[in-house]
């Protein structure tokens, strides 16, 4: 009797303990939902919009959001494999990619700005020229009328969403010119050329006038059209494109919130000041994404 007595009561504190871990983890689970850590990992250009909404949604929810510019690539990667809540992109989905269960939003449009040294008297050119230069069938600036100066390519790394859509948009299949300097991020690209007087290189509109640097960079124009945030409007400008956030199926709590706050009203004039164009409330939501870049 004595032995049953004790088997009983042990399997009584088990039972106990079950429970109580159970509802342990019940909260811990529930306390991650509504005050936890959210992680946004992906492009440099969707950098400073995730950075600036970060903090406002922090301070309006409490709710700490990590954000991290590891390029497109990787933050979708990252949110395929659950290690990433979103992933920010310079670019849509490849046809591989889109075979996940990703699903994107618009957070805002922007456009490509091919840059150059202040010290370059070239103004202009054509999208035919620069796909040239990018394949390094023309590398001197007299070919383009400037002058007697080996153009410097600077080129972004494999992983660069804005690299992804000036290939789409630029070099339509035409392979890149191998000798071009690779770099991982924005600023490099804009600091190289700023300081080199033969480099050329391509960066977010955004960027070109920086709040965060002493140097200065000058714009090409485009068969003709300036890169202006007017011009990706109205869709004149020939390097426009899209900015995502992605996530693993449709976005639910903490992730759908923190989305919600980026697309709306309140953080559209930061996205404009930021030197990007916000999202109009009729393109505003979420859809499954379809399209290969």
């Amino acid at each position: 009797m004595r032995k049953t007595w004790r088997t009983r009561l042990s399997l009584g504190l088990v039972l106990i303990v079950c429970v109580v871990l159970s509802l342990a983890a019940c909260g811990d689970a529930s306390s991650k939902e509504s005050s936890g850590t959210l992680t946004v990992a992906g492009s440099t250009t969707v950098l400073p919009i995730a950075e600036m909404a970060a903090e406002g949604f922090e301070a309006k929810t409490g709710i700490n959001v990590l954000v991290s510019g590891l390029g497109s690539s990787a933050g979708i990667e990252a949110t395929i494999n659950g290690t990433a809540d979103i992933a920010s992109s310079s670019r849509s989905l490849t046809a591989e990619e889109s075979s996940s269960d990703l699903v994107s939003t618009v957070i805002a449009h922007d456009g490509i700005a091919v840059i150059v040294n202040d010290a370059n008297p070239v103004q202009a050119i054509t999208l035919d020229d620069l796909r040239d230069i990018y394949a390094g069938k023309i590398t001197n600036w007299s070919e383009l009328g400037g002058p007697d100066l080996t153009i410097q390519l600077v080129n972004r790394d494999e992983a660069s969403g804005t690299r992804e859509a000036f290939s789409s948009i630029v070099m339509q299949g035409t392979e890149f010119d191998r000798r071009a300097a690779v770099l991982p991020g924005t600023g490099q690209v804009r600091d190289v050329v700023s300081r080199s007087i033969g480099a050329i290189g391509y960066i977010s509109i955004g960027f070109v006038n920086s709040k965060y640097t002493s140097t200065t960079v000058s714009c090409l124009s485009i068969d003709g059209v300036e890169p202006t945030e007017d011009n990706v409007e109205n869709g004149t400008y020939p390097l426009s494109r899209d900015l995502y956030f992605f996530t693993n199926g449709e976005p639910t709590g903490v992730a759908r919130d923190y989305i919600s706050y980026v697309t709306s009203e309140e953080m559209a004039q930061t996205i404009t000041d930021a030197g990007y164009i916000p999202v109009s409330a009729e393109e505003d939501g979420t859809d499954e994404e379809s399209d290969a870049s």
